[in-house]
């Protein structure tokens, strides 16, 4: 299907590298957002609630970025593939393709064309993953300091 091995393997290597990146920021963030949640704001229940959202939002947006870099990165290598729907892909617009791609909204009005398919695949597992791994973190600090 693809004439460019090299461009093949580069694309897996990024994504290899992109998804150990993001699990390595989403596994230290929580365990940060965790210790700090505990040793802070004593007798501030609903603060420590919201503080752990923002906490995961902003981590989820780290991540994302991570994606986006990596993508945007890609395309300067030319048998990568390119992006459908924009005539040149800058910064911001890898962004939001990988939003819609982390969150699993999916793919509307840009979508990824040839081997950087791969890392769009993988990165909505991979925000699959860590959206699920936040709403169990999050549910179980609630549970934490929302009763007590």
């Amino acid at each position: 299907m693809y004439h460019s091995w090299d461009a093949n393997l580069l694309v897996v290597l990024v994504t290899i590298l992109a998804v150990g990146t993001s699990v390595l920021v989403h596994y230290e963030g929580l365990s940060r957002l965790s210790t700090w949640l505990m040793l802070r704001h004593d007798g501030q229940r609903r603060r420590k609630v919201l503080l752990g959202i923002f906490g995961v939002l902003g981590l989820h947006v780290g991540e994302i970025w991570i994606f986006g870099i990596a993508i945007w990165a890609l395309l300067f290598y030319p048998n990568a593939g390119h992006v459908a729907g924009v005539a040149s892909l800058g910064l911001l617009d890898a962004v939001y393709l990988s939003a819609v791609t982390f969150t699993t909204v999916g793919f509307g009005d840009v979508a990824p064309v040839g081997p950087i398919r791969f890392l769009s695949g993988t990165m909505a597992l991979t925000g699959f993953v860590l959206v699920t791994w936040s709403a169990s973190f999050t549910y179980l600090e609630m549970e934490r300091f929302w009763r007590r």
